[in-house]
């Protein structure tokens, strides 16, 4: 089966598209997989409605057919499961700022999968943006300039300072949970994409900082950067309805829960696909400076 063969509708012009008449399982045939493949490289992400039959171990088998799973490297897996991370509101669950998964890896996760299980009526919205058109509309000087980009990645980073209103949950969560071991990477700031070639934006607020820039060039470099990522022709919204499963191209997308549902409930529940270390332009791959467990953090168990 081809991508011409899925009931397929884009979503967005350069962004998205949902996947109509598949039903999601790890049983899923190869051509209709292989088609989900080509699709998934085409349009970055795939929406799937009333995928209900979905729970935690199908979410896994389906995930498994893409590759090895991981697990995320701080916050534990929701209890019964193996990999999958629950994003609960109630409990700090709310990541609401623009990134990519868990760049502060070395070899941050090839794609994600994310299931719909509590859904407020209202607000709970994700964006997810295409990092491969936004490098594509640099102008050409500033494009060649990022390609000598390298930035440090970490998971330890200013988590206030990235969401408009930090909640004490949040932050609570963040410092006790997120960041009890810290991890520093150095990224190229443009990666060759391992399957489609394409030259991608490695960005997002696990970046510290541009290496080899003071802090205020750094700041004005990447922002910059980052003004292309999410400008609003760049991106697709997706309003969630219990069942909905979204999966995307982690090496080629950055995203944004919007948080803007007060106190209504809303759990969402992600699978990660093992990824490989970044390729820059010139060759060299990404590398790991170091990994570090927080003294203080052994410390308090928080449900997740």
């Amino acid at each position: 089966m081809s991508i011409a063969n899925l009931d397929l509708l884009p979503v967005a012009a350069r962004i998205g598209a949902e996947i109509r008449g598949i039903r999601l399982s790890g049983a899923i045939d190869n051509e209709t997989f292989e088609a989900l493949r080509q699709a998934l490289f085409k349009y970055k992400v795939l929406f799937f409605r009333g995928q209900h039959h979905v729970d935690d171990v199908a979410q896994e088998s389906f995930a498994r057919r893409w590759g090895d799973l991981v697990a995320h490297p701080t916050v534990p897996v929701r209890e019964g499961t193996d990999f999958l991370l629950e994003l609960d509101s109630n409990h700090g669950g709310r990541a609401n700022s623009w990134h990519t998964d868990v760049t502060f890896d070395v070899a941050y996760p090839q794609a994600s999968i994310l299931r719909a299980v509590v859904i407020p009526p209202v607000g709970g919205d994700t964006v997810w943006a295409n990092t491969a058109s936004a490098y594509n509309d640099l102008p050409e000087n500033i494009r060649k300039l990022a390609d000598t980009l390298w930035a440090l990645h970490t998971n330890d980073y200013d988590y206030a300072a990235t969401r408009l209103n930090p909640g004490d949950e949040g932050v609570r969560r963040y410092r006790e949970v997120f960041t009890a071991t810290l991890f520093e990477t150095e990224h190229p700031v443009v990666r060759v994409h391992p399957e489609t070639g394409e030259r991608t934006l490695v960005l997002g607020h696990f970046v510290k900082k541009l290496l080899g820039y003071t802090s205020v060039d750094s700041e004005r470099l990447v922002s910059l950067l980052h003004s292309h990522v999410t400008r609003l022709e760049n991106t697709v919204r997706w309003r969630w309805a219990v069942g909905d499963v979204a999966m995307w191209d982690n090496r080629a997308t950055q995203h944004y829960a919007i948080n803007d549902y007060g106190d209504q409930h809303r759990v969402v529940r992600r699978v990660t696909i093992a990824g490989d270390v970044p390729i820059s332009v010139d060759g060299r791959t990404s590398v790991a400076r170091s990994v570090a467990v927080r003294p203080t953090a052994a410390r308090q168990p928080v449900t997740v």
